[in-house]
């Protein structure tokens, strides 16, 4: 593939980001409308459509507290992962 070519799918990638990006700013606007009408309510009856909105909770490790408390433990169970990031600027 020529620099042209490469230069052109960039340019198109980014403008479809673009696109992306607002839609998803769309998105999580209608969302908060949503749930601003919803209140206190876990879940809303909207004609077809189910509209939940409920607390969940989910337990974590802290890492850093980890790290200070028992660093031999810490040290023991990290693994380090190398990925290689995409980026078009």
């Amino acid at each position: 593939m020529s620099i042209n070519e490469l230069e052109a799918k960039a340019r198109e990638l980014r403008q479809l980001q673009a696109l992306i990006d607002e839609a998803q700013a769309e998105a999580e606007a209608l969302k908060d409308a949503i749930k601003a009408a919803m209140g206190d309510q876990d879940s809303i009856q909207a004609g077809e459509y189910r509209i939940t909105w409920k607390p969940v909770t989910s337990v974590r490790i802290d890492t850093a507290a980890l790290r200070k408390a028992l660093p031999d433990v810490a040290a023991h169970f990290t693994k380090k992962i190398t990925a290689r990031r995409f980026c078009v600027a």
